[in-house]
């Protein structure tokens, strides 16, 4: 079986799972992520904050971004522009839009920024070794290949997996951030 075959077939079994997750248990993991998040060094330290617009069931980022305005620090968001992620600062939530796929986007007022210090990554899946498993587009794959941001995945502790198959081009997550720990990829 291919390497895209089994993460196809992961990537369902986590997304169903993770669906299937109450959404108090999201909220309340969500705010235990935030909080654990916050206990980072290098997240403090980051002045230039790349996040994501949550959609689904993926941890709410809501907070995350409102903490990141609140404190002074420029909010970055993504968009995909001729199939690449870009990132463009947010001044506020205002600033965005429904873009590619109805997820929240910046609007093209937006300052498109490449000075990033830190990127919180959307999460299908993970592996303590920092192996990621996306939706499956490659889009953050591509991204985190040209950054030397900090990369941190926000997930909940049960989209922790033993082992993700992995291609040559996925980009190993350096912070693996839960409502339970904070796991430091080596």
């Amino acid at each position: 079986m291919s390497v895209s075959v089994k993460k196809a077939a992961l990537r369902k079994h986590l997304l169903e799972k993770r669906d299937a997750t109450s959404a108090e248990f999201r909220d309340i993991s969500s705010r235990k992520i935030h909080q654990n998040l916050r206990q980072v060094d290098s997240y403090n330290n980051s002045q230039n904050i790349a996040c994501y617009f949550p959609i689904g069931s993926e941890v709410d980022t809501h907070n995350i971004m409102l903490d990141i305005l609140e404190n002074g620090k420029n909010m970055l968001l993504p968009k995909i522009v001729d199939s690449n992620l870009e990132f463009y600062v947010i001044p506020n939530l205002e600033k965005l839009e429904k873009g590619v796929f109805d997820i929240m986007e910046p609007k093209d007022s937006c300052k498109k920024t490449e000075n990033i210090d830190c990127i919180l990554v959307p999460t299908v899946g993970i592996s303590k070794s920092g192996d990621r498993l996306g939706y499956g587009r490659g889009y953050y794959d591509k991204f985190l290949s040209s950054t030397n941001a900090m990369k941190i995945s926000l997930t909940y502790s049960k989209q922790i997996i033993k082992s993700i198959p992995i291609d040559t081009h996925d980009i190993k997550i350096d912070l693996i951030i839960t409502e339970d720990e904070i796991i430091k990829v080596s």
